[in-house]
Order: C-alpha cells, then structure tokens, then sequence
C-alpha cells in the first residue's frame, strides 16, 4: 500500500520529502496528513492513504478518454504529438495545420504507440511526427477522422531564448530601481512613469543600456497601504499610482485648489504615504474622467479602442473592482465574503451590477488606459535613445489570494494553499507567502492560456524580463492556509520553459530567472541551456556559500549581476549590521541567533575587504585606511570599490542599485514583515532625480564603473 501512496505522489508530482536549503541542507519528510490535504487541494478527491490505488487506477485510465491535449509544447527539432482514437478511424486520420489563419501544408508520419479496451471498442494511440520545417510561433492543428474532428494547439518552441546580438561583442550596464521609490522635484509623493521617463534620458547620457524596476501590478484600490508589488491583484494590468496626473490629457492646474497642502505633506514625508498619494491622485483623475473624458471624441475613441483590445481581461478587473469598492466596508473575506451569486464572475448578478454600476466599472477601465499610455511613452523613448535592452520589467511568482485573477479563474489556482519556500540560507525559518498558485493540472488543461497571458503583459514594451523564483517553473513549495508544514508540487516543466522561450523570441525580449533559495540539482543547467540568464548577487557570489568571494572572473557570463536585491539590505546598512539589529528588535532572531549572526558579518567584512584589496579595485583617491572589521566605521572608498568589483564581474549586465550609492541605512523589504512591523515597500531615495548628476556619490559611482 505504500509504494501505491508513493507512486500516485511521484504521478501527481507532490513530493513526500525534499531537501531544504539551509546551511545544513536538512532532509524533510512530509507528514501523511499534509500529503493527502496536497492531492486533493490538487482536485482529485482522496479519502485516505488505503484508496491511493483507485486513483492511480483512475489517472492511468483518464488519458483514453479523450482525443488530444489542449496543447503540445514541443521543440523546433522534434514536432510530435499523440491522438487517441478508435481503431477504425485510425486509417482515416488527417492532419490539417494553420497558424494565424494561414493554413501550411506539412508532411508528417504515424505509428501506434499503445492499444486499450474501453468497453467494446478498441483505441489506439498514434504518435504524429510532423516532417516539415515549422518555425517557433504557435500553430492551430485539426485532426479529422471520419465524422470526428479534434482541435489543439502546436506550440513549437525555439532552443533559446531571445539574446540580443551586442551582448556577444560587449557588456551593458544600467539602473536597478523600485520606481515608487524615485524622488523628483515634480511628482506627488511617489516615483511615477515620468519619473521614469526622465531616468531612460538619464541613463542613456550616461552610456547605461538597462533600467531594472519592481514589477508594476495593479494593486488594491480601496486599500492603497497594501503596497507589495510582489502581491498584486492582477499580474495583466498596471498600477494606477504611477500615472503622472498633471501629464493627462485634460488635466487643469485648478483642479489640484485645496489640496496644495496634502501635496505638499506627500513630497515632503520620509517614507511613501499611499493613501494619502492615491486618493489625491484618483479624486483628480475622476475629475478628468467625469469632466473632460466625454467632450473629447479624441480622447474618448482611443480609451474605446484600448477597451476593445484588452477584452474581457479588462472588463473583468474593473467589474472586480467596482464589486470590492461597493461591499469592502461591509463584508469581511474580500470576494469570498460578496453574496454568492457575485462569487461567480460570469453569473447574471455579476452583469446586472456591471450594468447598473457601469460609469465606476468605466473608471477603473480608465485608469488602466492612462497607465498603459505613459508606459508605452517610456517605451518609445526606449527606443528613441536606443537602450540596447531598455526596461527591464519584473514578473511575481504568484499573487494577492484575493484577486481578480483567482475571482475569474479560481480553478486555475491550488485551492485553500499559497505558495512560500522553505529554509534557506537567507531566510532560515523559511517564508509563507501566502501567495495564490497556478494547479499544473488545470493549467495544462487551459492550454496554459493564463501563464502566457502573463508573459506577454511581463514583456509588454520590456527588453529582459525576471522571472521571480524561477524555480517555480519546476517546482513551487506549497503551503496549505490552515497549516504550516507544506511541500513541494511540481508543473511540467519543459513545457513551462519551453513556452517561456518562445514568448521570449516572439517578443524580442531576454529572460532572466531569480534562483536565490532553495535550487533543485541540475536545474540551472537545464534553465541555462535554453538561454535563461542567471541573477547574480554579489552576497551570494562566494565559494561553498559562505567561504571567500570569488574573484569577478568567477561570476557566471550570463547572467544579470547587482551588488544585492530588495530584499537584502543595502551596502551601508549591511556593512554596519542594522538590518542584523532590526530582526533582533522585531524578535524574528534571538539573543543567541544575533550574536551569531553579528560574528558571521564580521567575517564577511574580513573576506570582502580581501577580495576588493585582491582585486586592485579601490579608488586612486581614497586607498583603504584600517579594517573596521567590528562595524566600527564604513571605510573610505568602499561604496566605489564594490561597485567597481561587480561591474569588473564576467557578466553580461551589471546594475547599478542607487541604495548602495546614496548610503541608504534602511532595508526596503524585509521578508517575513508585514508593515505593522516594518515599513516595507515605503522607502524613498534620498536624492531627488534631478540632482543625481550633481552628486558627488553618484559620480564617483559612475566612474569606479567605467574604469
């Protein structure tokens, strides 16, 4: 009966034990209960761990019940699939395939791989092995046989994904920024898309080719301080926050009359105050849309027109957000807790109040078309001052549970569990994300509609992408909401990968996978093998974890390479150890764990001051002057130093993160916070962007990077 439970896990891809990735690499076995919750949080219904025969039985039969799979994701140098049909209709088998309506004559063969009895007739399954030279894009193929016709997908992947051909003659450099944090002169409170705008200028003045940002979701609109980007509520759309309101078209300066001082308070306040900053910002921009919006029939055709391209997509954020806004203040649950006929997106409540509620629904349409515009501006500037890579945008592994995107397609996600990741060198007591998950099985059933639509929103006007926690192309660890013992379920991975190169090419955009964590053995090869770049940190960039630095001849090639992440503290910060101090003070580490930790960095101190001595690397004008191996000063120089360390690195891309420059003393995330402990997402840079070219650390930092 046990090797029945674990054949059906290993089937179903749900791992009864793994490996985490502490320092001491400690071996997990998942209980029983935890494993049965799994399979049938999975959507297979399983009582106890004595019937795990029944369903294996019922999975190995499934596969004879139907035609072809949604979609076959296959290599550009072995297009094959397989089609189930009864024996007398295998002779009559044609294959017809087209691709954007085209139709293109294929030369292919068969051959029957297996037979089975279903009742009375006999079924055959035929490997289809098409001959023909098919370039990477997606195909429609129709299968007639006799009476019967059966419909998928083709999706013929490339080998690798899109690399843009200067990176093999030099390498490029740029900004890694989160774009709330930007400061100007001119915006309200947060960075904003002209901010942004400003700094594509900027960095191309500079020889700069790349500007890293957070990823730009739209977030919730009836709770502003909710302000994870990595948490949002639809991965499709944009934030709203980022619009530049005195940039809209129909935008009045009147308009702002009364409300000079909360301006004023926003840019003036330490930290972001997003309700503050989005209530004035969206108490404008209903202005425009209730004043200006109708009496433009410019203005009013192009909004149509976005409206009509985003489809139902758009319809179904702005109907999500009009329900939320009208019962947040009355239910608890978010769209769990709405009457039960509003649970379902596609009922006729859900049409009825979209009808009666229509000009809200309309606004929330609005601000997604003002977004979309003032991004697509930066994009254009992209491509004006010729940034080589240009944006490069940032994809969440997972989503806020309470969002549009599990509302419309709850089945698409692993039901009652969140993702997380269990220990590892940076977070040893693990993290529960709590973050909504694709379910392979569902996925695969959708032919994979919903992953690629976030790719493509991902790549929208980008030149990289990062793929956040790539691992979870393989594997994701879930966790189920009622517990926190979890484990790890695994997606079809080529087919995973295989689709994000083929997006890659067809968008011309270049992919990079996150592997800080826990990596599965092998799986930075398979992502390297198909042109996914590696991230790399200069925290992380040392021999058996913790042992010396390695030398920037030791850096991996491709790979996108930053001195550290949000999630990390900056170069001033953890040189002097505050962030070591600030999870003692928030009783995340004891007494014990503190003093350890306090050892730890002082030893890093030692072996990075030997590193930077090693590699020659210390500005002309500030040569190192003693050790301050006990935090008791932040060395002259040290800033420039490790900036030039990590730009002198193999890699493709470095990224120049302005907390290290500017000597931020405080962390911008601080995983396994929420904001009642820690303002995280909040922190403002110190220097206003306008003054960047007059700062004398910028400047030293742009000159360690081009010597």
């Amino acid at each position: 009966m046990e090797s029945n439970w674990k054949e059906l896990l290993n089937r179903l891809g749900i791992a009864y034990s793994f490996t985490d990735a502490a320092h001491q690499y400690q071996p997990h076995t998942v209980s029983d209960e935890t494993l049965l919750k799994m399979v049938n949080c999975l959507g297979f219904q399983l009582k106890s761990v004595n019937d795990s025969d029944k369903l294996l039985q019922k999975i190995e039969n499934k596969r004879w019940q139907y035609a072809v799979e949604p979609i076959y994701v296959v290599r550009q140098q072995a297009i094959q699939f397989d089609i189930v049909v009864s024996q007398d209709d295998v002779a009559k088998a044609e294959i017809a395939v087209s691709c954007q309506g085209i139709n293109i004559p294929v030369q292919y063969r068969q051959h029957v791989v297996a037979e089975k009895i279903c009742g009375h007739t006999l079924y055959q399954r035929l490997e289809i092995i098409i001959e023909s030279d098919l370039e990477p894009q997606y195909y429609d193929v129709e299968i007639n046989c006799g009476q019967q016709s059966h419909q998928t997908t083709l999706a013929i992947t490339p080998d690798l994904c899109y690399i843009p051909d200067v990176l093999a003659q030099r390498k490029l450099w740029g900004f890694a920024i989160q774009l709330y944090a930007l400061t100007s002169a001119r915006n309200w409170g947060v960075g904003d898309f002209s901010d942004l705008l400003s700094l594509v200028k900027l960095c191309a003045q500079k020889g700069g080719d790349v500007i890293g940002i957070n990823p730009l979701n739209v977030l919730f609109h009836d709770y502003p301080e909710n302000a994870s980007p990595y948490s949002s509520i639809s991965r499709l759309f944009l934030n709203p926050i980022y619009i530049d309101v005195e940039k809209v078209t129909g935008y009045q300066p009147a308009m702002l009359c009364g409300q000079e001082k909360i301006l004023q308070t926003v840019r003036e306040s330490k930290d972001i105050d997003y309700t503050s900053v989005y209530r004035l910002k969206i108490s404008i921009l209903r202005r425009i849309f209730d004043e200006f919006l109708p009496s433009s029939k410019s203005e009013m055709l192009k909004f149509k027109h976005f409206c009509a391209q985003q489809g139902t997509d758009l319809q179904d954020l702005a109907v999500y957000q009009a329900i939320y806004s009208f019962y947040c203040d009355k239910v608890y649950g978010g769209w769990r807790g709405w009457p039960k006929e509003l649970q379902n997106p596609r009922s006729k409540a859900v049409a009825d109040f979209a009808k009666v509620y229509q000009n809200e629904v309309t606004f929330f349409k609005y601000l997604q078309y003002l977004a979309a515009e003032q991004l697509e501006e930066v994009t254009k500037a992209v491509d004006k001052c010729g940034l080589k890579i240009g944006l490069y945008r940032d994809l969440p592994v997972g989503l806020c549970k309470d969002s549009v995107e599990l509302w419309a397609g709850r089945d698409l996600f692993i039901k009652d569990c969140g993702a997380g990741a269990p220990p590892d060198v940076f977070f040893p007591k693990g993290q529960k994300w709590c973050l909504g998950a694709f379910n392979p099985f569902t996925l695969k059933a959708s032919g994979y509609k919903p992953f690629i639509k976030i790719l493509r929103a991902a790549m929208q006007g980008a030149g990289a992408v990062r793929i956040d926690h790539v691992m979870s192309l393989m594997r994701l660890y879930i966790i189920p909401d009622c517990a926190d013992e979890g484990t790890y379920i695994y997606y079809n991975f080529d087919d995973m990968l295989g689709l994000v190169a083929l997006e890659s090419v067809l968008n011309k955009c270049m992919v990079v996978g996150e592997s800080i964590g826990n990596v599965p053995e092998g799986f930075i090869e398979k992502i390297n093998a198909r042109g996914v770049y590696a991230l790399s940190v200069l925290w992380a960039e040392r021999w058996n974890g913790c042992g010396e630095f390695k030398s920037p001849c030791d850096f991996a090639k491709k790979a996108f390479c930053s001195v550290g992440t949000h999630d990390m503290a900056p170069l001033k910060m953890r040189w002097f150890g505050y962030d070591i101090e600030t999870m003692y003070q928030l009783q995340m580490i004891n007494a014990e764990e503190r003093q350890n930790q306090y050892k730890g960095r002082e030893d890093e101190r030692c072996k990075l001051l030997h590193a930077l001595d090693c590699a020659c690397v210390w500005p002309q004008d500030k040569p190192r002057q003693g050790d301050c191996l006990y935090g008791e000063d932040y060395p002259n120089g040290i800033m420039e130093a490790v900036e030039r360390y990590v730009s002198a690195s193999c890699c493709d891309v470095y990224l120049m993160q302005l907390e290290d420059v500017f000597g931020v003393t405080e962390l911008q995330n601080l995983p396994g916070t929420d904001r009642d402990k820690h303002p995280n997402w909040r922190r403002k840079l110190p220097v206003k962007i306008e003054d960047w070219l007059h700062n004398d650390d910028f400047n030293h930092a742009l000159q360690a990077l081009q010597r």
